[in-house]
């Protein structure tokens, strides 16, 4: 049964097997937009702009928070297709039952951070006054859900890694749909505002994590989930943690420089940061549909390295960086081009309106750029390299926006100059990372794979 699900990335004609595998993971990612828009045109529309604006006041904090321990499903994603295409199913078994193990725990280490830590972090990072308390009560009900979201995220890590990306998405739309029906019980029924929002993503996704585990219970051969094998292999959680902690510390980074950059729109008042983040959520669809590129890359190059094919690997790179430009650029001309519309669906408020269409004016005929720098960054990590994609993105993303928003942005402060930043870095990090494959990664991989 889960036979059929599976894809052996080693062999056979790339282009094909790359866009079967990618299409589910596109639509897995635009459908959790969907439903998380539904969320923002909930609170936008029956909570207000203040609600609005409380919930993407958060966003940037919630990720830096997260992004560490979702690195280790990269982590999980690249030891099991690593052991899938070298046919070592042992190893490939324990890493499962290790990857399931790490992501409980670490669901219950943010449950307690997040809740401890959501007032202080938003005060530092300026929060408006208004909208604050609002932000406070959205985060605490939203890691409420932490163990949950990370069971499902490691989950579907372990089914991708073996080529298998429909169920996950069948999951994913089964626990969307019922996040849609709670936040229209909970904010317009109750009157819960952003509690209700958070409580509803909190409960879809013990569905969907429900779904993935018993998915993985009910499968055959080496993926194969059986409770009383959960452990923490050492072995396999340093070999997790080589990819991942690196991959997670490279989420952080950037999750740091956009923490920096919504502290800088906070100052500009609760309108500005409505705007912001009603663009920001639409900037979510084009950036899924690229990430899902960045996953394909990962795994196809992770399997590959596994069969010892490096030559499969660098065609896959090219693949991917042709498909993600073609789709960064369409998908970001054309929203732009109805930005107006699109943003009025998140909000009635024409100085809303207005300020997102200023960042959507800058970020979206540019985002393929930051596609781009993903798919490259997700072959390094299939090949195994990820301190030293982690060190760019630290000095590309980080460092650079962090010295732009201290000096060139507060010369003279206006949101066209803080928005900018995001392109420049994108272009740097990209070249970092494309002169780091030519030069390290493919010379290194060649020596090895000819001696083998």
């Amino acid at each position: 049964m889960a036979k059929k699900y599976e894809m052996d990335m080693c062999e056979g004609p790339l282009l094909g097997k790359i866009l079967i595998y990618t299409f589910p993971l596109m639509a897995a990612g635009i459908l959790q937009l969907l439903f998380n828009a539904a969320d923002m045109v909930v609170v936008g529309q029956y909570a207000g702009s203040d609600a609005l604006g409380a919930v993407g006041a958060t966003s940037s904090l919630i990720n830096l928070l997260i992004n560490v321990f979702m690195g280790l499903s990269v982590g999980a994603n690249v030891a099991v297709a690593h052991y899938y295409g070298a046919k070592r199913y042992d190893e490939l078994s324990k890493s499962v039952h290790t990857a399931i193990s790490l992501s409980i725990i670490c669901g219950i280490i943010l449950l307690f951070v997040g809740f401890a830590f959501s007032k202080p972090l938003l005060e530092m990072m300026g929060t408006p006054e208004q909208i604050l308390p609002l932000s406070v009560i959205y985060m605490q009900v939203y890691f409420a859900g932490m163990p949950v979201m990370l069971l499902y995220n490691f989950g579907a890590a372990i089914l991708r890694a073996v080529g298998d990306t429909k169920r996950p998405l069948y999951y994913l739309l089964a626990a969307g749909v019922i996040n849609v029906i709670l936040n229209l019980i909970f904010v317009i029924g109750f009157g819960m505002g952003v509690a209700g929002v958070a409580l509803a993503t909190d409960i879809s996704q013990i569905v969907s994590a429900a779904l993935i585990v018993r998915c993985l219970m009910q499968m055959d051969g080496p993926c194969k989930l059986e409770l009383k094998k959960l452990c923490i292999d050492r072995n396999e959680t340093a070999r997790i943690a080589r990819v991942g902690l690196p991959a997670g510390f490279q989420g952080a980074i950037f999750s740091v420089s956009n923490v920096l950059i919504q502290s800088s729109v906070n100052s500009f008042g609760a309108v500005v940061v409505a705007g912001n983040t009603a663009t920001c959520n639409l900037e979510g669809f084009i950036y899924n549909a690229m990430n899902s590129f960045h996953q394909t890359a990962l795994s196809f190059t992770g399997q590959n390295m596994g069969a010892k094919r490096f030559d499969r690997t660098q065609r896959v790179l090219g693949i991917c960086l042709a498909c993600v430009t073609i789709t960064g650029l369409t998908m970001g001309l054309v929203s732009w081009a109805f930005g107006e519309q699109l943003l009025g669906i998140y909000s009635s408020d024409p100085e809303v309106i207005a300020f997102g269409l200023r960042r959507m004016a800058i970020i979206f005929p540019t985002y393929f750029l930051c596609g781009i720098m993903d798919v490259i960054v997700g072959s390094l990590r299939g090949m195994g390299f990820s301190i030293m994609p982690m060190l760019v993105s630290f000095t590309g993303a980080c460092a650079f926006r962090v010295i732009w928003i201290f000096t060139v942005f507060r010369m003279s402060p206006s949101l066209e100059r803080l928005y900018v930043s995001y392109p420049i870095s994108w272009t740097l990090t990209f070249l970092v990372h494309l002169t780091c494959f030519i030069l390290v990664a493919r010379p290194k991989f060649k020596y090895m794979l000819d001696k083998a």
